[in-house]
């Protein structure tokens, strides 16, 4: 008969299931509502900016600008950066991609369109990444219940919780793979002047910001609901809490 640990490392007080475990990393994670919109306003500033402007130095200028301003507040008060770091992080690849085309002698549409294309390649990466761990068995979703845990390979011991990491690791990933085989194609046929690169930022742009977040609010909502069903005990071997004043 297994016994539950007391909650160990970096488990926060009164969470002893697996779920209740995952839905707080998860929430961590994806920042909320203003951690999406760190993310995601950048993109969209330079989307409209540069489709009825054509300038691709004041989209970059004031995308730019908004990740630097959000970063800001995020130091003054002494929250985590995370977000807007990414969001300017992005920014910083897109313009080296649009550097890359220029340079190759691209006008300002395929330099427009070179700005989506480390999305596209980190989405698709990522996603061949978490699949691949599914199918090795060592879902990367486990590994984020391993660090707060304390033990990071602990939890592959219990086989409902590999699966429940498993299905979560698939679902979370949907929004990914989805992004790629649609806005992948599209970026090609850009790339390949099969159609017009104005016509295809603004299909990448309509995929990535119409579609894209629709996309993630559907995943997780489907991660609550799986993390809603069961209530698998946390009984990750580890040392249990010191007693008071040791």
């Amino acid at each position: 008969m297994s016994t539950a640990v007391p909650p160990v490392g970096g488990v926060p007080e009164g969470v002893t299931t697996v779920e209740a475990l995952v839905r707080r990393q998860m929430s961590q994670a994806l920042g909320g509502v203003r951690g999406m919109l760190e993310a995601g306003i950048p993109g969209i500033l330079f989307t409209a900016v540069w489709l009825p402007t054509k300038d691709l130095r004041l989209a970059l200028i004031l995308s730019g600008a908004t990740a630097a301003i959000a970063l800001l507040a995020r130091v003054l008060q002494r929250s985590t950066t995370q977000y807007a770091l990414n969001a300017l992080f992005s920014i910083g690849i897109g313009w080296v991609f649009v550097r890359f085309a220029e340079n190759g002698g691209g006008d300002a549409s395929d330099q427009a369109l070179a700005f989506f294309l480390p999305g596209i390649l980190y989405s698709g990466v990522y996603t061949i990444v978490l699949g691949v761990s599914v199918v090795a068995g060592w879902p990367l979703l486990g590994f984020m219940l391993g660090s707060v845990t304390g033990d990071p390979t602990g939890w592959h011991d219990q086989p409902q919780v590999v699966r429940l990491c498993a299905r979560l690791t698939l679902v979370l990933g949907a929004p990914g793979a989805i992004g790629v085989l649609l806005q992948g194609p599209v970026w090609f046929l850009g790339w390949r002047d099969v159609i017009d690169p104005d016509t295809a930022v603004a299909i990448i742009a309509g995929l990535r910001y119409g579609l894209g977040w629709p996309l993630r609010i559907g995943s997780w909502s489907a991660m609550v609901w799986l993390l809603a069903r069961n209530a698998t005990p946390l009984e990750f071997p580890g040392p249990a809490h010191p007693p008071p004043g040791v």
